[in-house]
């Protein structure tokens, strides 16, 4: 019988621990009253959790799915901006470097995970599944990576999986902010299956009881049996008339330009001289207000991250560049975007920010440069160490 072991840290756990059997457990983020925004505790519990599973030689398979109607819209900001708002910069950084370390432990951890992205899944709540080994996605989920809007940019290690996604739409979901579907999410390899969530309780079952039964195969032997039965309850299905995915050629040739800029303008070109159906021109006019209504430090720095994870051949090797760029954005040395995003959208909440440097040209190259130099190496991001992780670390996307 499943047994559930009480969160140390809460009366109410943010995460509930199901010991299904021997071989399988599934952790649920438990905060459905804030949409499961994962908070540094939650992070925290997420990265002990992990380690001791991977460290138990019996654990065959870690699910991870949430309560409620979302997967995770991301870390919880608002914590972040009242440690800026208090001074207190060197806790914020903190509280991204408990991200970014779980991140880093789930691209490179040796036991299998499968997520259940059962709703909204962005920012960090994307990180810490897209990283794993199979992501299940369903008619309810809807992923973004929407930092920019907010005076961030585009993190948790997305500067791999963005990177690597085909042709330049890493940089259309970077720079807009666009939504996606579980159909386009598994098109575009974020995700390994789509199953109806009607299902998910029967695939978890299965998984349960299959795993449960096989106590002496072998690791390789357990991908398989994970695989066959995820594929045994996919589909694949139809994308939508009005999926980004279907113009693909205009994301290439609009988003393979060299600046933000030239982004800008072959998309206000594409628009005005296009005569296909107005649903092609709503789909631009939405890319174009989505930049325009970003932080232009922020598109910049999201762009250079992006192309730059392209060159970078582990996901650790993005994180610890991330965290690098992030702690600058926090400092506010250039500009306070993000203190300005946080007051806009989450504290006054007029959703009107006032961007400084207020345009695109006047951001120049070395500001962008400044966010990408190395940290004081007392302040550089201590990446996990256990004797089961890869020295080079590849991510399972």
């Amino acid at each position: 019988m499943a047994s559930l072991i009480s969160d140390l840290h809460s009366s109410d756990p943010e995460i509930l621990v199901r010991k299904n059997n021997r071989f399988v457990t599934t952790l649920t983020l438990n905060r459905p009253r804030k949409l499961n925004a994962l908070s540094v505790s939650m992070l925290s519990r997420l990265s002990e959790l992990f380690l001791r599973c991977d460290n138990d030689p019996h654990v065959k398979l870690v699910i991870l799915k949430a309560t409620g109607k979302t997967f995770s819209p991301g870390g919880d900001i608002a914590s972040v901006a009242q440690h800026l708002y208090n001074g207190n910069v060197r806790a914020a950084c903190r509280s991204f470097a408990t991200a970014y370390s779980l991140m880093y432990l789930v691209a490179t951890k040796t036991r299998p995970q499968v997520s259940f992205l059962n709703g909204m899944t962005m920012g960090t709540g994307a990180g810490v599944s897209i990283h794993g080994s199979f992501r299940v996605t369903t008619e309810k989920t809807v992923f973004a990576m929407p930092e920019a809007a907010i005076g961030g940019f585009p993190d948790v290690g997305s500067s791999y999986f963005l990177s690597r996604l085909p042709g330049f739409f890493g940089e259309y979901l970077g720079l807009t902010g666009a939504k996606l579907d579980g159909p386009e999410m598994l098109a575009l390899g974020l995700a390994t299956h789509f199953v109806p969530s009607s299902k998910l309780a029967s695939l978890e079952e299965a998984l349960v009881r299959t795993l449960g039964a096989l106590p002496n195969t072998s690791s390789s032997d357990d991908r398989a049996f994970i695989s066959a039965i995820l594929d045994a309850y996919s589909e694949q299905p139809a994308l939508k008339a009005k999926s980004a995915y279907h113009r693909m050629d205009v994301i290439d040739k609009c988003f393979s330009q060299s600046t933000v800029e030239e982004i800008l303008s072959s998309l206000e070109k594409e628009y005005a001289t296009s005569t296909n159906t107005s649903d092609h021109h709503e789909w631009l006019s939405s890319s174009i207000q989505s930049m325009k209504s970003s932080s232009p430090i922020s598109l910049k720095i999201a762009l250079r991250s992006i192309r730059g994870g392209r060159n970078l051949q582990g996901v650790g090797e993005c994180i610890v560049r991330e965290y690098r760029i992030i702690c600058h954005v926090l400092r506010g040395e250039i500009s306070k975007d993000f203190m300005e995003g946080c007051r806009a959208i989450l504290l006054d909440k007029d959703k009107n920010p006032k961007w400084e440097p207020s345009r695109l040209e006047l951001v120049t190259d070395h500001m962008v440069s400044h966010y990408f130099s190395r940290l004081d190496d007392d302040e550089e991001l201590k990446r996990p160490q256990t004797s089961k992780l890869s020295v080079t670390p590849i991510s399972k996307l």
